[in-house]
């Protein structure tokens, strides 16, 4: 294989695409997983996964007879499981030559830059070295409000980080359909989707699992951030044999999602602005500065702002709102809150062109 056509790969792998019918980790489908991860990475490729399965590989071992419900639960689930799942994964890539590595993160490990950025760097070395990182959120220590929601959105977002050639999300589903299969025998499968219109929002429906936590609409929304960082992505069913290859080459059976305009794609540290930075505060902008900063593309100027609200350190991403307090933009600001608060003359832009992001550039809700 030509370095032309070597791709760097994300690949999502849901719980219920990992189980049996009574809900433990199947080993059966975990070896044929890695039998096509194998296949990918002799081909050439630089393979990451991002594996749910930590709680459906734990609870038993917990004794619970069932999936627990509760946090605590989950999270203990999860701190058995974990270990479980990557000694199975290790064992099992151990067998081909690969090394597989563990990435455990949380929501706060991307809203840092410098730990985004630490990330991203340690993640390169690995596939660089021809290792198989695995990556999961960590579920053990991570409260709700501080998950990335499920590991649909996080495989939208490792792909972002390590500029990922193609993001494949394996399902137990065979694509996106025109509605939901299960209860309209009329549904069709659409093979490609340019842009997310509200149409496809309205028609995803809710995973049929009670295995995993993402649903069509959480798949959506990580399609969106993969197609708003440039990112062609493919949804199919797991068990399809040599379905990674397929989807690789462009001719798999099923959904393959890549934007239309190209001309739109966030930039890496604006794919950090829009989809991972945790705004500390709010600047209110006057009506002028709706056209000045959406259409025109210039930085935010003194004579722009209204008001600010709550407390920002210099360099930190903000949120900023029209007189309605209805969302324009993200920015990284140079000034602090106390700085612009005392009125005084300042040298340069509150927030520079290149540190901004308008609302129309993000496609999801922030901090997705």
């Amino acid at each position: 294989m030509s370095p032309d056509n070597k791709k760097r790969v994300v690949i999502k792998i849901g719980s219920s695409s990992l189980t049996s019918s009574h809900g433990e980790i199947s080993r059966r489908k975990l070896e044929r997983l890695v039998d096509q991860v194998v296949d990918l990475k002799d081909s050439g490729h630089e393979v990451l996964l991002v594996s749910s399965g930590a709680v459906a590989a734990g609870y038993r071992k917990l004794g619970c007879l069932e999936r627990p419900s509760s946090l605590p639960e989950k999270q203990a689930a999860a701190s058995i499981g974990q270990g479980l799942l990557m000694e199975a994964y290790s064992e099992l890539f151990l067998s081909h030559g690969y090394v597989a590595s563990q990435i455990l993160i949380t929501r706060d490990d991307f809203s840092d830059e410098n730990r985004y950025n630490n990330a991203r760097n340690t993640i390169n070395v690995l596939l660089e070295r021809g290792i198989v990182p695995i990556v999961n959120e960590n579920d053990t220590v991570t409260i709700n409000r501080l998950k990335f929601g499920d590991n649909d959105t996080l495989s939208a977002k490792v792909a972002g980080l390590v500029d990922s050639d193609l993001l494949i999300i394996l399902s137990d589903i065979d694509g996106l359909y025109s509605a939901d299969p299960r209860q309209d025998p009329n549904a069709k499968l659409v093979p490609h989707v340019g842009e997310i219109t509200q149409e496809i929002e309205e028609s995803a429906g809710d995973s049929g699992s009670s295995v995993g936590t993402g649903g069509m609409r959480s798949k959506i929304d990580a399609f969106k951030i993969a197609m708003a960082s440039g990112i062609p992505a493919f949804l199919g069913r797991a068990g399809v044999p040599n379905i990674l290859t397929q989807a690789v080459d462009g001719d798999a059976t099923g959904t393959y999602f890549e934007s239309e305009d190209d001309s739109a794609n966030l930039n890496q540290k604006k794919q950090w602005i829009a989809f991972n930075s945790g705004p500390e505060g709010e600047i209110v902008v006057e009506d002028a500065a709706k056209r000045a900063i959406i259409e025109d593309k210039e930085p935010l100027l003194r004579e722009h702002v209204k008001y600010i609200k709550g407390h920002f350190s210099e360099r930190a991403v903000v949120r900023i709102l029209d007189k309605d307090e209805n969302e324009l933009a993200l920015g990284v600001t140079n000034y602090s809150s106390d700085e612009l608060a005392l009125n005084e003359p300042i040298d340069q832009p509150i927030v520079d062109s290149e540190g901004l992001v308008c609302h129309l550039e993000i496609p999801v809700p922030v901090g997705l």
